[in-house]
């Protein structure tokens, strides 16, 4: 091993995977990451599976630790607020803070994957291996089996500590399953997405506003898009799966458009062409325990969607994920990089926080699609604004505390619930003192 401490293997070469290498390289390790697909820096991207990226404070803050913020943000586009589609064309523009000042920021998948690649491939002690599908995996021995193309057709391989990043479907945790006291589940939403494009105008630039996440809110579906460098902008159609199974001819495409979203359909010349090209993806959450198994030689764990995959509606799904990576660089500097006191550390201070996460973004898929086109909420977002201009610090939203820190998930959940019971009892009181002082007058007026 050389001047490297441990000899680490990690499956699964998504953003995940590819920045976790990037953190362990730099602190010295020796670092394999397995990825089962070609190297898409050179095969390119898979076609309508990205759903772009909305990369706010806690990937920032990941990506900054490592030195790669800047980088990635100079690809990325700033998105202060949503712009609301109403079916009769009308917009509504929602900020995200109450000073308008701070945004998300929209980036697509394929590029940050491959700018994490480039970082991780530049570090010393690195192997990138691509095209290795993990069949089969002993946590006790650290021994994996990977299929490869060509002759002899299986590679085998072993490491004292071997970290699944490898997604939702996480071959990795598949051969955790198999262990006594291994908990999982999964819950589908009945829905599914499918991505088509915005090409850029004619003329070259957007066809809408680029410094918006635009959501067009249908109470049942809603279609979200976001803004490409090229300025053309990725949309993805959240609809009940029974509606995309209804779909199977250009006609009956671009009526379905022409009845709720007519002015994306005179944006997409191309729309039918990619809806009957592009998949349709599965929505799921995705929970198990434990996230760490320590084996007689060897120690496994999970990170990212292979740990806590969860719905895309608070676009918290690659944040959480790379806050992942954050932690345990955090649980190694603390152990002095004893994977068997870090990894289980790590899982203790991460586990809550990656069900809270999956809690609001179910919950966010009913304010997305049901809520946030409504008079009501609109009112109430006001409300919330104004109370964070006046209780500058003492009072901040759901959203900005999930987008725009890093305070632990678990903690803006308690926050919020505090926040709420001060609201409510400063409008209790409020009311009271209403009450009273109307019941003062109307006695004052009947001596």
């Amino acid at each position: 091993m050389g001047a490297f401490t441990v000899e680490v293997s990690i499956v699964g070469a998504g953003l995940v995977g590819s920045l976790l290498t990037c953190f362990m390289a730099r602190r010295g390790h020796a670092v394999t990451l397995y990825e089962r697909r070609p190297d898409p820096r050179r095969a390119g991207a898979e076609r309508g599976r990205s759903i772009n990226l909305a990369i706010s404070e806690r990937g920032i803050d990941a990506l900054r630790r490592v030195g790669l913020d800047e980088v990635v943000l100079d690809a990325a586009l700033p998105m202060p607020g949503r712009m609301m589609h109403a079916v009769d064309g009308e917009l509504t523009f929602q900020p995200y803070s109450a000073d308008r000042d701070r945004a998300i920021n929209s980036i697509g998948r394929a590029g940050l994957n491959r700018t994490l690649l480039d970082a991780a491939a530049a570090l010393p002690g690195v192997r990138l291996c691509f095209d290795h599908r993990l069949t089969s995996m002993d946590a006790d021995s650290g021994r994996m089996v990977f299929q490869t193309p060509g002759d002899p057709g299986t590679v085998t391989a072993t490491a004292p500590v071997i970290i699944g990043t490898d997604g939702a479907f996480s071959a990795v945790r598949a051969a955790m399953q198999g262990r006594p006291g291994f908990d999982y589940s999964q819950e589908f939403l009945d829905y599914g997405y499918k991505e088509l494009v915005i090409p850029p105008a004619p003329d070259g630039g957007f066809a809408m506003d680029p410094g918006a996440l635009h959501i067009w809110p249908r109470g049942h579906s809603m279609m979200i898009a976001l803004p490409n460098p090229d300025r053309s902008f990725t949309c993805t159609l959240f609809w009940p799966k029974a509606d995309f199974a209804s779909l199977t001819t250009p006609e009956r495409i671009t009526e379905l458009f022409a009845e709720r979203y007519p002015d994306a359909l005179a944006l997409m010349p191309g729309l039918s062409d990619d809806y009957l090209r592009n998949p349709t993806g599965h929505l799921v959450t995705i929970r198990c325990a434990p996230w760490v198994v320590p084996g007689g030689a060897a120690i496994t764990a999970l990170a990212g969607d292979a740990a806590h995959a969860i719905l895309p509606f608070y676009g918290q799904g690659a944040n959480c994920g790379f806050e992942d990576c954050v932690e345990l660089d955090r649980c190694l500097a603390e152990t002095g990089d004893d994977f068997a006191a870090a990894l289980p550390l790590y899982q203790e201070r991460r586990k809550r926080n990656a069900d809270t996460i999956a809690e609001l973004a179910q919950a966010n898929f009913v304010e997305m699609r049901d809520k946030v086109a409504s008079r009501m909420f609109l009112a109430q977002k006001k409300v919330e604004h104004a109370l964070e201009r006046l209780l500058p610090g003492r009072y901040v939203s759901q959203y900005e505390l999930v987008s725009f820190s890093t305070v632990p998930y678990v903690e803006v959940e308690r926050r919020i619930a505090r926040q709420r019971r001060w609201v409510a009892a400063a409008g209790a009181g409020i009311t009271a003192l209403t009450a009273v002082a109307a019941l003062g007058g109307a006695r004052r007026r009947h001596k």
